[in-house]
């Protein structure tokens, strides 16, 4: 790609952001704040130590992982909106290993983390089976299924993992010290075996998308799933395929939820970040290098909402109409680019009929 249609993407990504950010001003000026007091203390609840930087990598982690995962699922043109169960199913997995296996440390943690890729696979293959098999549009089968894991989650708190004291909604009994992962620090709490999974899980799928067959296939599938089928690919076996990684790398999310952030199985244990991973995906068009840059923004965002409340007396649902305003702004630039750029090319293609015609 050239200098100059690189930097011009690169302005058109930008538009969204700008007007998004004016409107999110705006708003904020109508209750009485300057936006950049608000700016400013965002920033500051994001980064203002290590304890809160740390909180909002984190964050980051599952969100990287869910949203690479998602990404996939959208390359094929489906909704993967169960991603969210998939998380929980991953947690489910990780948390029996846990509470249950009595190995060495670094065993343990190796066979959470392939329990959490099991269990998300398997959650994710159920909604493609439902998909390519019965004919139950993916939306449907994953909400169910999101149910599904959430009521699995309070079973086992309530049930069989319940603390020692009686039966608890709150959580299951804290996993054992060679269950939890290792840190950086103690000022510093982030798991480096999970910053390089993120790196790892990055590349692999960026690889995967565009010098593999299986990536040409999904691609195939996801522009016109009827074509691609006439020309010889496994339509069925794809869907099943993009759902059952998407799971993998969604339960890996979730074990790092379970086994750092709480260091136990709680309800709602994903926090809602397999929904924020599809903005993220619609935000990254399938673009898996974008993908960990809008998550990062993301995370900061909602590390730094708590200090917005505590300063400036600000709900923290602003950095949702944040987010949300976001990715409004950038589907209808780029619904509108679309538009225009088709209504651009007709003429071109009225002239050169008379050409055909002609011989």
């Amino acid at each position: 790609m050239n200098p100059q249609r690189l930097m011009t993407r690169f302005g058109k990504a930008l538009i969204p952001v700008a007007i998004s950010l004016l409107v999110t001003a705006l708003l904020v000026s109508l209750a009485g704040v300057n936006p950049l007091n608000a700016a400013t203390e965002l920033l500051r609840g994001s980064f203002r130590d290590l304890g809160a930087f740390a909180n909002v990598v984190n964050f980051w982690i599952p969100l990287t992982f869910a949203s690479i995962g998602l990404i996939i699922t959208f390359t094929a043109g489906l909704w993967n909106i169960g991603v969210d169960g998939q998380i929980t199913i991953g947690a489910i997995f990780a948390s029996a290993v846990a509470l249950s296996w009595d190995l060495p440390a670094p065993l343990l943690i190796a066979a959470q983390i392939v329990a959490a890729m099991v269990g998300g696979g398997l959650w994710g293959a159920l909604v493609g089976i439902l998909k390519a098999r019965l004919g139950v549009n993916e939306i449907f089968g994953g909400v169910a299924l999101n149910q599904i894991a959430n009521l699995a989650t309070l079973y086992m708190i309530t049930g069989p993992w319940q603390p020692p004291e009686g039966g608890s909604v709150r959580s299951s009994p804290p996993f054992p010290p060679e269950a939890l992962l290792p840190r950086l620090s103690d000022d510093f709490r982030i798991s480096p075996l999970m910053l390089i999974g993120v790196v790892v899980a990055l590349i692999v799928v960026y690889l995967a998308l565009r010098g593999t067959r299986w990536g040409l296939q999904l691609k195939a599938t996801g522009k016109n799933p009827r074509s691609a089928l006439l020309m010889g690919v496994p339509t069925n076996r794809t869907v099943i395929t993009a759902f059952i990684v998407c799971g993998m790398l969604a339960g890996v999310a979730g074990a790092f939820r379970a086994l750092v952030v709480f260091q136990s199985l709680r309800p709602l244990v994903s926090g809602g970040i397999g929904f924020l991973a599809i903005l993220v995906a619609l935000l990254a068009e399938n673009r898996v290098l974008l993908v960990p840059f809008i998550t990062f923004v993301f995370s900061a965002l909602l590390g730094g909402s708590a200090q917005l409340k505590v300063a400036l007396r600000l709900d923290v649902a602003l950095v949702g109409v944040v987010q949300g305003i976001l990715v409004l702004t950038a589907l209808l630039f780029k619904g509108a680019s679309e538009r225009f750029q088709a209504t651009s090319s007709q003429p071109s293609r009225t002239a050169t009929r008379p050409e055909v015609a002609h011989e």
